[in-house]
């Protein structure tokens, strides 16, 4: 894991595992004037402009990393991704140092990071909000929102960190299990933080 170099004043990490609801909640900070850095989207911006990342992705992965027309071949990226956890921590180590340090440069003091603990991105925030729903209803989100079987969606939650442990964590949490009040939650913890 990288040891990054500072932590950005005031900032705020929003994350939870697939089919939580990050991004639901996030849209409903952004509707109250809150610029979020979505850590997944600068990640695929900065692969598709940097060329000392390119490079480096090239040489690890391979010449089928990117295809003719310069996007990402995501087939052959996701291949090497699940060959081995080393693979895995190889892409990282390349990846997250740069969208670290274009968190750190922007303006925005939140961010959106599905794997905040796994890439050391804790530790660039004071703090951490945990979207967090009962599995079940995970799994339905993610076999809505991808089209996937229930066991997919299953083997899926089950590569992330345990919900519990990113909840233990966190310094917030927002339940979004569809019952509780998600708007109320975020007004309680806004309350606090702004």
């Amino acid at each position: 894991m990288t040891d990054y170099p500072k932590q950005k004043p005031a900032s705020v990490a929003i994350t939870g595992g697939i089919g939580s609801g990050k991004s639901y909640v996030c849209s409903k900070l952004r509707l109250r004037g809150i610029d979020i850095y979505d850590c997944d989207s600068h990640a695929k911006t900065i692969i598709a402009t940097s060329n000392k990342i390119r490079q480096r992705l090239t040489k690890l992965i391979g010449k089928d990393t990117f295809l003719p027309d310069g996007r990402m071949n995501k087939a052959s990226v996701a291949n090497f991704l699940l060959a081995s956890k080393e693979n895995n921590d190889a892409i990282n180590a390349i990846v997250h140092p740069a969208v670290a340090e274009d968190f750190l440069t922007s303006d925005v003091r939140w961010m959106e990071c599905a794997i905040l603990y796994e890439s050391g991105f804790d530790r660039l925030v004071e703090k951490i909000i945990a979207v967090v729903a009962p599995e079940e209803v995970r799994e339905e989100r993610i076999m809505l929102r991808d089209g996937v079987s229930r066991d997919k969606a299953r083997d899926w939650i089950e590569r992330q960190m345990p919900q519990q442990e990113v909840a233990e964590r966190a310094d917030y949490t927002i339940v979004n299990d569809g019952l509780q009040d998600v708007d109320h939650q975020i007004n309680e913890i806004l309350k606090v933080l702004l």
